[in-house]
C-alpha cells in the first residue's frame, strides 16, 4: 500500500479553485463491480463533476481473507484491472495516468486515500449485497467526518430497489408482472450510455507513490488457477467480444439454451457479475432486436430482467440474505419449518453431490463442471439444486453457500433466488411438489450423453440410451463399456421415486401452514 499512516502530509499540492460549473476540484472514482470505462456511470459523473479525477480498485482484504488462495474469481478480476489500468492509461492526457490499486481493508484504507489525495468527494456505484452496505456506510461515515462527500450512482442494473412498485406501491414479489412492468417502463432513457469519452479528459495522473503496475496474484496472497487454460476472456475486451459473438446465434437462444452440450448460453455472466459489460448496452441490443421480433432476444432479455428481479428481491426483502443472528430465511416463512435431513448420513449424501458422486450422470457431470471451471449451465444449475433439496433432503442453503464458493458469476441475489426457487421457499418459485427427475431431465436435455461423457469419461462407452441410468444398463451393455457399478461410476445413492415420496411427506408441513 502507497501509504499507511494517516498523519502523513497530503501528496498532492492544493488545487486552485474548482470553475463554478465543476462542483469539485478533485475526486476520486472507486471501482468495484464494475471494471470497465465505457458507459460507467459513477465514472461519468466523477469526470463531469471534477476538474481532475483518480480511479482506484481495493483488493478488499475484507473479503478475500475467506476466499480460498486459488480463486478463479480474484485471477479475473486482477486480469480485468490490467485491462482496465490499460484503457485508463490510454485515455488520460498524462503519461503518468492508470490505475491506484490497493490491497488492504477497503472501509479505512479508502477513507484514507481521499484524504492523502485532497479530493473533495468519492464516486461509487451502488453495491446492493449486505456486507457491501454495511461497507460502504462505514466508509461515508468517515468520509464524512473529514469533510468529503459520496456519491453513489444505479449501474449494475437497469431499475432498481423500489423503481418498479406494484399498483399498491409494494415491491414486487412475483416474476412475469414485475416483467409486464419492466417492460413497460423501460425506454431509451434507461438505456442510454453514458457518454464518458466526452469528459475523460478530466482524468488525473497518478501520484508517483501510486505509479505501481496492477499487483500479481502472489502479492496478494493467491496463486494462479486454470483461467488461461479454460481461456475464459477478461476485462472489457473480452467481454465485448464474446457479447458481439453471441449476438451472432442469440436469434436461436429459446432453442438452444437448455442443452449443455451445444453452444447456447451467452456465457458472460462473470462479465456481469464484476461489471465488464454495461447491463445498458446488453439490454439495450436485446430490447431492440425484441422489438424487432426477435424471438431469441426476447427470451434473453427475460433472463437480464430475471437479473434486475432479483436484485430488488434482495434490497427489499433484506431477511432473504441478511437475517439478524446471521441464518438465511426463506423468502417464505413457512419454509423454514422444513426438517431437512442432518447428521452424519446427512453430511455423506452432500459430499457426494458435491464431489459428483451420485450415480446419476447428469448430475455429476453437472457438478464435475463447476468443479473444475467454476461454471454450470443454467438448466443444469436447476437439476443439481432439486436433486440436492427434493432426492437427497438438504437444506439448501448448503447448496446456495456450495454455489457461492464455486462459481465464477457468483452473485448473491441471483444465486440466493435461484437456490429458493429450486427448493420452492422463494418469491414466484416452482411448486413444492414440482420434483425434477433426473434422469428424464438428463434424456431430455443431453439425449446422446455428449455433456455427460465430457465430464465422465469412465462412462463413455455407454450407449447413448444406458447413459443416463447406468444401474438400469445390462450387464451386457456395462461390461463392452468396461463400466463396473461401485468401482468405476457409483451406485446411486438414493433411488428417485422414492425420494420423491419422502419430499411430498417433508414438505407437508408446508401445505398445512
Amino acid at each position: 500500500m502507497g501509504a499507511e499512516s494517516a498523519d502523513m502530509a497530503p501528496i498532492l499540492p492544493p488545487h486552485p479553485p474548482a470553475a463554478p460549473s465543476v462542483p469539485y476540484a478533485t475526486g476520486l472514482m472507486w471501482f468495484r463491480r464494475d471494471l470497465r470505462v465505457d458507459d460507467n456511470a459513477a465514472l461519468y459523473h466523477a469526470l463531469r463533476s471534477c476538474r481532475q479525477v483518480h480511479c482506484v480498485f481495493v483488493f478488499d482484504t475484507a473479503i478475500l481473507g475467506s476466499l480460498p488462495r486459488e480463486d478463479r474469481r480474484v485471477e479475473f478480476i486482477r486480469e480485468s484491472l490490467v485491462v482496465l489500468d490499460e484503457d485508463l492509461r490510454r485515455r488520460c492526457a498524462d503519461p503518468a495516468g492508470g490505475l491506484i490499486v490497493l490491497h488492504a481493508a477497503a472501509a479505512s484504507a479508502l477513507p484514507h486515500l481521499a484524504h492523502e489525495l485532497g479530493v473533495q468527494s468519492v464516486f461509487a456505484n451502488h453495491d446492493y449485497e449486505p456486507q457491501a452496505i454495511a461497507r460502504d456506510a462505514r466508509v461515508r461515515g468517515a468520509l464524512a467526518d473529514m469533510g468529503i462527500a459520496f456519491h453513489t450512482a444505479k449501474d449494475q442494473a437497469v431499475f432498481e430497489r423500489d423503481e418498479l412498485l406494484t399498483q399498491m406501491g409494494n415491491p414486487y414479489a412475483v416474476f412475469t408482472p414485475y416483467k409486464n412492468a419492466w417492460l413497460k417502463k423501460v425506454d431509451a432513457f434507461y438505456l442510454r450510455p453514458y457518454p464518458v469519452d466526452k469528459y475523460q479528459h478530466a482524468l488525473a495522473p497518478r501520484p508517483a507513490a501510486y505509479r505501481q503496475p496492477v499487483p500479481p496474484l502472489a502479492r496478494i496472497g493467491f496463486a494462479p488457477t486454470n483461467l488461461a487454460e479454460l481461456k475464459i476472456p477478461v476485462g472489457s475486451t473480452g467481454g465485448e467480444a464474446l457479447f458481439q459473438e453471441f449476438l451472432q446465434r442469440m436469434d436461436r437462444y429459446g432453442e438452444t439454451r437448455d442443452f449443455p452440450a451445444i453452444k447456447g448460453p451467452s456465457y458472460l455472466g462473470v462479465h456481469l457479475r464484476f461489471g465488464t459489460v454495461s447491463i445498458r448496452a446488453l439490454a439495450g441490443r436485446a430490447h431492440a432486436l425484441t422489438q424487432a421480433g426477435d424471438p431469441g432476444a426476447a427470451v434473453w432479455l427475460s433472463e437480464l430482467i430475471w437479473r434486475d428481479f432479483y436484485f430488488q428481491i434482495l434490497a427489499n426483502f433484506p431477511h432473504v440474505a441478511d437475517a439478524p443472528d446471521g441464518h438465511t430465511r426463506s423468502f417464505k416463512p413457512e419454509y423454514d419449518k422444513i426438517r431437512w435431513e442432518h447428521g452424519k448420513h446427512a453430511d455423506a449424501l452432500f459430499a457426494a453431490w458435491c464431489e459428483g458422486r451420485t450415480g446419476y450422470p447428469l448430475v455429476d457431470a453437472a457438478m464435475a463442471q463447476i468443479n473444475q471451471t467454476g461454471y454450470m449451465h443454467n438448466r443444469l444449475r436447476m437439476v443439481v439444486a432439486s436433486f440436492l433439496c427434493k432426492d437427497l433432503g438438504i437444506d439448501w442453503r448448503r447448496g446456495e453457500a456450495y454455489f457461492a464458493q464455486k462459481l465464477n458469476d457468483f452473485d448473491l441475489s441471483a444465486n440466493n433466488g435461484g437456490w429458493q426457487w429450486a427448493s420452492s421457499s422463494g418469491c414466484d418459485a416452482q411448486p413444492y411438489f414440482r420434483i425434477f427427475n433426473p434422469v428424464s431431465q438428463s434424456e431430455k436435455f443431453d439425449a446422446q450423453g455428449k455433456f455427460i461423457r465430457r465430464y465422465l469419461p469412465q462412462l463413455a462407452g455407454l450407449p447413448d440410451a444406458a447413459i443416463h441410468a447406468p444401474w438400469k444398463a445390462s450387464p451386457m451393455e456395462r461390461l463392452a463399456a468396461g463400466v463396473t457399478l461401485g468401482k468405476d461410476y457409483p451406485q446411486p445413492v438414493v433411488m428417485h421415486d422414492e425420494a420423491r415420496d419422502k419430499t411430498l411427506l417433508r414438505y407437508a408441513v408446508v401445505k398445512k401452514a
